[in-house]
């Protein structure tokens, strides 16, 4: 051979066709040795799966024999663990039914494959509940229904819905979503399931009222007596509703009246209609109305004591024949001798004077009867005011007599004889006015129905001419007398008062200031308007003054200008300066120039200017008006602690320091207050307990700078003169 080696592998491949030939020939001719494979194990896929309920899975079995060939052809059957959770179809469809696990197997020829399929919930994405919107009566129900749904509006059943009420007051819903009404009004009902919610929006209306029963539906009452009536609002089933509102007129309300609860009272006599109204629907009673008529009237008390000038209430209790009382019915009363004692329109008997009468009470005819007897109230005690006065020759002083029961009240209207035991020094008329006659000592008595007080008169011979060469006044406001003597915001007037005199029952004479300073001018009160303007006319201390010749300055702090005569200006207060309302300074162009700032007084003093009256008036804070009693009192010392040690005052002058009213006592009219004069002719530490007010300081004032004629009450009033020596 020419190419031993050129084609070996082509060689080889045609060899092995043969014999793959020849085999395939052998293999087609041969008949079978043996069964087919067994099923050795079976495969399930997936081998878990998870299903939500309501959806499908498909899973397949695959059989494989030892060598885990795959075996086709072989039949399967299926089957679940649990069908409440997921059945399988004979071909290995899953279909889930509820929430759970349940195990799929497949099997072949008694050899099985699992698996492992997880049934889950599909998830709850909104709330339907129906109705939307309701309209309930309270008292009724209305049932309303949630629908749980999936992503796709698909309901879902069997998901657990709660239920809840915005509103409880007004409607309340049970688990079941049956709502019940309560109360008028609106409330959100809400559904909740799995997290998702869903509303109903309820309004609660009223069963409405269709009629109203009242009963009795007739009645008949006494004037004076009540009877109730009751009303009933019904709904259209005549059922009764509660708690609606009632309201009851009555159609004669001068015959019969009805409360807001139903209460019918009979006034007179007569026929009236009373209507129940709810809701506006009505119902009636007819109500008569009759008289009890009178039959006795007693009387009490059937008799009595009573004093003159006092009373004593009767009461008349008219009665029906059976002894009740009858109320509501005219009672008229008499007295047989009002000269006794007479009786007013409601049985106040007033005693008038000793004696006896019969008061009658009257009613419908019928009368009763009450005997009074009239009696004196006795006096006690018999007091004169001012205890002692010392007073000069052919001077006066008035005394005051005061009678009292044994209670210490006053009496008025009685009897009181006046008497001197020695009449050649004090006579005293029938009104009390005491008149000097010569020096010497006498005790002027009063007596009343057997009771006599008495004061002791001093009659100091007449010195003649002025006292003192200039008098200062010096007025201080609105404080108790005890607020300042012994008080520790005043050491300077109080040292002034233990020094000099202090007239320690010395009263004001009204409130408020204005009138008190009026009757330290002029004698009278005048006004007690503080807003006072009108020029005053009456006699007054300038026009003595001028009368006999005398000089005056009123020295005003704050004063806005010389001859000011207009109102109030920063702390200056006119009506504590009344010098500026008389008519003897306003219309007179000389005398208005005496009226000067408080700024001058110094001036005059150190010149030796200084005027014979001088009236002091400080502003509203110094005064202690509006400001601390330590104010007024360091205010005293600073301006007028000098014009005391000057030789014009220590030689023969006289100051009054005097509060214008008291702050809280209206005793005497203007209550307790201090005045204190200081003096080189006071006695020393010299205290009087005789009563004086603002006009005896007027009398004291013109008295002292030798002038005879004094204004108003300053005539009569008594004499200061004991605080001096002569």
């Amino acid at each position: 051979m020419a190419f031993p080696h050129r084609h070996p592998l082509r060689l080889i491949a045609l060899a092995a066709l043969t014999v793959a030939a020849a085999v395939g020939a052998c293999e087609r001719a041969t008949t079978p040795i043996g069964p087919p494979a067994a099923v050795a194990s079976v495969d399930v896929t997936p081998a878990t799966a998870t299903v939500q309920a309501g959806q499908t899975v498909q899973l397949s079995a695959t059989a494989k024999d030892v060598n885990g060939l795959p075996l086709s052809g072989r039949t399967m059957t299926w089957a679940s663990s649990n069908t409440s959770v997921a059945t399988v179809s004979n071909a290995g469809l899953v279909s889930a039914v509820t929430p759970g696990s349940a195990t799929i197997t497949a099997t072949s020829e008694g050899t099985s494959g699992t698996s492992s399929v997880a049934v889950s919930n599909i998830p709850v994405a909104s709330v339907d509940v129906t109705p939307a919107t309701a309209t309930v009566q309270a008292g009724q129900t209305m049932q309303l229904t949630a629908t749980p749904k999936d992503a796709n509006g698909a309901a879902l059943s069997g998901r657990a819905v709660s239920w809840s009420s915005s509103n409880t007051s007004v409607a309340t819903v049970s688990n079941a979503g049956v709502v019940s009404a309560v109360t008028l009004g609106s409330a959100t009902i809400t559904a909740t399931s799995e997290g998702k919610s869903g509303t109903s929006s309820i309004t609660v209306t009223n069963i409405p009222v269709v009629s109203v029963d009242v009963t009795p539906a007739t009645a008949t009452v006494q004037a004076g007596q009540t009877v109730q009536l009751t009303a009933t609002p019904k709904d259209a089933n005549g059922a009764a509703l509660s708690g609606r509102a009632v309201s009851w007129s009555s159609s004669n309300t001068s015959v019969a009246t009805v409360s807001s609860s139903g209460l019918v009272s009979g006034v007179t006599p007569g026929s009236a209609t009373i209507m129940a109204t709810s809701e506006g629907k009505s119902g009636t009673a007819s109500v008569t109305v009759t008289q009890v008529p009178v039959a006795t009237v007693s009387v009490s008390p059937a008799t009595a004591t009573v004093q003159a000038g006092q009373t004593v209430q009767l009461i008349a209790t008219p009665k029906d024949a059976n002894g009740a009382t009858l109320s509501g019915r005219t009672v008229t009363w008499s007295s047989s001798n009002t000269s006794v004692a007479t009786v007013s329109s409601s049985g106040l008997v007033s005693g008038v004077t000793p004696g006896s009468a019969t008061i009658t009470a009257t009613s419908e005819g019928k009368s009763g009867t009450s005997s009074i007897t009239v009696t004196n109230i006795p006096v006690a005690t018999v007091s004169v005011s001012p205890p002692t006065a010392s007073i000069q020759q052919g001077q006066t002083v008035q005394l005051t007599a005061t009678l009292k029961d044994a209670s210490g009240n006053t009496l008025s209207g009685r009897t009181v004889t006046w008497s001197s035991s020695n009449i050649s020094v004090a006579t005293v008329s029938s009104s009390g006015l005491v008149s000097a006659v010569t020096p010497g000592s006498a005790t002027v008595t009063a007596a009343s129905e057997g009771k006599t007080g008495t004061a002791s008169i001093t009659v100091t011979a007449p010195t003649g001419g002025s006292q003192f060469r200039h008098v200062f006044v010096v007025t201080e406001e609105n404080t108790d007398y005890a607020d300042v003597i012994g008080s520790s915001a005043m050491p300077y007037l109080n040292g002034l008062a233990q020094q000099y005199g202090l007239a320690t029952q010395y009263y004001a004479n009204t409130h408020p200031s204005i009138g008190n300073y009026f009757e330290l001018a002029t004698g009278q009160i005048i006004t007690n308007n503080d807003s006072y303007s009108t020029i005053v006319t009456v006699d007054n201390i300038v026009r003595q003054l001028l009368a006999a010749a005398k000089t005056w300055k009123s020295y005003a702090e704050d004063l806005p200008s010389v001859g000011y005569t207009g109102g109030d200006v920063g702390n200056y207060a006119r009506k504590h300066n009344v010098f500026a309302l008389l008519s003897d300074v306003v219309n007179d162009a000389t005398q208005v120039r005496n009226l000067v700032p408080f700024s001058q007084f110094g001036t005059d003093l150190a010149n030796g200017t200084l005027p014979d009256f001088v009236n002091i008036v400080p502003n509203l804070c110094n005064d202690a008006h509006d400001c601390s009693l330590a104010t007024a009192d360091a205010w005293l010392q600073s301006n007028i602690d000098p014009l005391i040690k000057s030789a014009t005052f220590q030689q023969d002058g006289l100051l009054i320091i005097v509060f214008d009213e008291s702050g809280g006592d209206n005793t005497n009219g203007g209550g307790r207050i201090v005045w204190v004069a200081v003096s080189p002719k006071s006695k020393p530490g010299y205290q009087s307990a005789t009563l004086y007010q603002h006009q005896s300081s007027l009398r004291l004032i013109l008295k002292g700078l030798g002038v005879t004629a004094f204004p108003g009450a300053a005539a009569s009033a008594p004499d200061m003169g004991e605080f001096f020596t002569p």
